[in-house]
């Protein structure tokens, strides 16, 4: 029997330089599926801080910085992020261009 798995995007989220504060926001809407891949750009003209859970630091990227994250191309059953959670920003300095763009994937099998 053959099995078919696709790799699917949900819509792009964005936030602009003037929505990143000095606390935590969420980027967009939370995940409608479970993240399998993730490419997060900063091409703000300022260093982010980037958290999991809105509260905590988890990590920094650097002005004009990608980051991809593919842990479970092999495996439907690992994600990166669960349904219904979000990635959150916060300014270490304070941007004065540009945006934050998040593209999320998902395993449909």
């Amino acid at each position: 029997m053959s099995r078919s798995r696709r790799l699917r995007a949900e819509t792009m989220r964005t936030k602009a330089f003037g929505a990143v504060g000095a606390g935590y926001t969420a980027i967009g809407t939370a995940f409608a599926n479970p993240v399998s891949k993730m490419y997060l750009t900063n091409l703000t003209d300022a260093n982010l801080t980037f958290s999991h859970d809105g509260v905590n630091d988890h990590f920094v990227l650097p002005k004009e910085g990608l980051l991809v994250y593919d842990i479970s191309y092999d495996s439907s059953e690992t994600t990166y992020f669960s349904q219904g959670e979000s990635l959150y920003v916060k300014q270490l300095a304070v941007p004065s261009v540009g945006s934050v763009y998040l593209t999320v994937y998902y395993i449909e099998d």
